[in-house]
């Protein structure tokens, strides 16, 4: 038999993105829908202004049994590493060792508008890794960083497990390659194409061999999804999705490049053309007028729960080992579910 035919197609595990938007009472039906569906996480992220995740987070880890109850992300700028600490040790005890902790520098610009310095972005991150690590393995840290320090800061209580999984997000040359020397796994944002996985993946293997260090164990990445019968209907949807996920990133990128070469990599979209979609949209035309399907090809998976599992195998030929995945709308319960089925039917096929 040849290589070609015992070749394995790597679906990734799926997962259900949480967030501040929606209530804690909605993602606690969120989650027990996705425990349900027999997918493997729910993952909340924490944006500044919108609602803390804790509270849900909470509530989601009491509610369900299985599923992994992931943070990311939590930045050290609003939010001290002391602090993390203390909050995902907690939360892991509460989850029965379900916990895992992504960390990330954060938005600028909403840093800013806190009131606080965005200095040093990777320092920061760095200094939280060394910090957390530290207290959750029953150390007192006397620890000074570059932007960060713990003097004889203690965790009063023992956490369940002192290894918890710490990710960090990470999307430009440099921080990939810090997250290789010092993480247990990468995440990748929304808006970020399979190949730009693939170059990440890369990227974090050869710091960490350079570090002498194995590679971080895991990659999970944010896409968002429409699993609905009507393939047509399903890509229309998705672009509703991208439209203001096209805006925001492409005017991150303003600030921080690597925002805009994660979106050009692989996307088969030009700068050109993003700039005249961000422009239309930012106008006011609906986002089914302003993206073309190549925008849900890139940046999102849709169509029926089969066309989306075919979809999601790219992520995991590049590496991706979790794809978590964003439902909108009140049909989100019964996408989770044929989602979770249509996968099912897969692993049962072999």
């Amino acid at each position: 038999m040849s290589d070609a035919e015992t070749h394995v197609v790597p679906l990734p595990r799926l997962g259900v993105r949480l967030h501040g938007g929606l209530s804690a009472a909605r993602c606690v039906e969120l989650a027990r829908a996705t425990e349900a569906a027999g997918l493997a996480a729910v993952w909340f992220a924490e944006n500044p202004f919108g609602r803390g995740v804790l509270p849900a987070a909470a509530a989601c880890a009491v509610a369900t049994e299985r599923v992994r109850i992931g943070i990311g992300v939590f930045n050290p700028f609003n939010r001290h590493p002391t602090l993390i600490a203390m909050e995902i040790g907690a939360l892991d005890e509460l989850a029965d060792g379900r916990a895992a902790l992504g960390v990330g520098s954060g938005i600028g610009t909403a840093v800013e508008r806190m009131g606080l310095k965005y200095n040093r972005p990777l320092g920061a991150v760095a200094d939280t890794v060394a910090i957390v690590r530290a207290m959750l393995r029953g150390e007192t840290p006397e620890y000074s960083g570059r932007v960060f320090s713990a003097d004889g800061a203690a965790l009063g209580f023992k956490p369940p497990r002192p290894q918890i999984p710490i990710f960090m997000a990470a999307r430009g040359d440099r921080s990939l390659a810090l997250c290789g020397r010092i993480a247990d796994g990468l995440m990748i944002s929304n808006m970020c194409t399979p190949a730009f996985s693939a170059r990440a993946r890369d990227i974090v293997t050869e710091a960490a061999r350079a570090a002498g260090r194995p590679p971080p164990g895991e990659i999970v990445q944010y896409v968002p999804c429409v699993a609905r019968p009507d393939r047509a209907e399903a890509f229309e949807a998705a672009k509703e999705m991208l439209g203001e996920m096209v805006i925001g990133f492409w005017s991150l990128g303003g600030r921080f490049p690597a925002a805009r070469a994660a979106m050009l990599q692989g996307s088969g979209i030009d700068a050109p053309e993003f700039e005249a979609a961000v422009e239309q949209l930012t106008a006011g035309t609906p986002p089914t007028e302003a993206l073309d399907d190549r925008y849900v090809e890139a940046f999102a998976i849709a169509g029926t729960a089969d066309d989306c599992l075919a979809q999601a195998v790219a992520y995991g030929e590049s590496g991706v080992g979790e794809l978590v995945l964003t439902f909108t709308g009140a049909g989100a319960i019964g996408e989770i579910a044929n989602l979770g089925a249509a996968a099912a039917r897969m692993a049962a096929a072999g």
